[in-house]
C-alpha cells in the first residue's frame, strides 16, 4: 500500500491538558479516553466527533494531579477544547480539566506546557469546622477529608493543628 502524498496527509494539533481531582481518586488512560470520546460525541455529534478525532496519546496521573496530550485534527482545536471542558467526572470521581496550550508537535507541547508543574503536596492535620481533620495541602489550598468526601478550602478556611 502506498503512502499518501504529504499534501494529502492529515495534519494534527496537540492539546496539553492538566487534570486535577480529589486525592483518593484513581484515573487511568482508558477512562480518560472514553470520557473524551463521550464528551465529543455528546457536544459535537457523531460527524463532529469523528472529524475532530480526539485521541489521548500520552497520559500520566499520580496522586491528585495528572497530565495528558490529546491529538486533534488541525482546524478542530476549538471544538475539541469545548468537548474537554464538558468533562466533569471520570469513573465517578469529580475532575477538573484545563487545556494549557495547543502545539503542532508532541515534543513542543510537552516542553512548553507540561512538566513545569512542580507542586508538592503534604498531609497535615488542620482545624476545619471546629474539628481536627486530615488535609492534603498544596500551596495555598487544601483538600480537607470529611467523613466520606473531601472539601476544598483555602488557607483562610483552616488553621494548622
Amino acid at each position: 500500500m502506498k503512502h499518501l502524498p504529504k499534501h494529502l496527509q492529515p495534519r494534527w494539533r496537540y492539546l496539553a491538558v492538566e487534570l486535577e481531582t480529589w486525592p483518593d481518586a484513581a484515573i487511568d488512560r482508558r477512562a480518560f479516553q472514553r470520557e473524551c470520546w463521550y464528551a465529543a460525541q455528546n457536544l459535537l455529534g457523531d460527524p463532529g466527533s469523528a472529524h475532530a478525532d480526539m485521541t489521548v496519546l500520552r497520559f500520566e496521573f499520580a496522586g491528585e494531579t495528572g497530565e495528558a496530550i490529546v491529538r486533534v485534527r488541525r482546524g478542530e482545536t476549538e471544538p475539541a477544547r469545548a468537548a474537554l471542558a464538558c468533562i466533569d467526572e471520570i469513573d465517578g470521581a469529580a475532575v477538573g480539566v484545563r487545556v494549557c496550550g495547543i502545539s503542532g508537535t508532541i515534543r513542543a507541547a510537552e516542553e512548553k506546557y507540561l512538566g513545569r508543574r512542580g507542586q508538592d503536596s503534604e498531609k497535615r492535620n488542620v482545624v476545619f469546622g471546629n474539628e481536627e481533620r486530615v488535609a492534603v495541602l498544596r500551596e495555598c489550598v487544601a483538600d480537607v477529608r470529611l467523613d466520606e468526601a473531601f472539601a476544598g478550602a483555602t488557607d483562610l478556611d483552616y488553621d494548622l493543628a
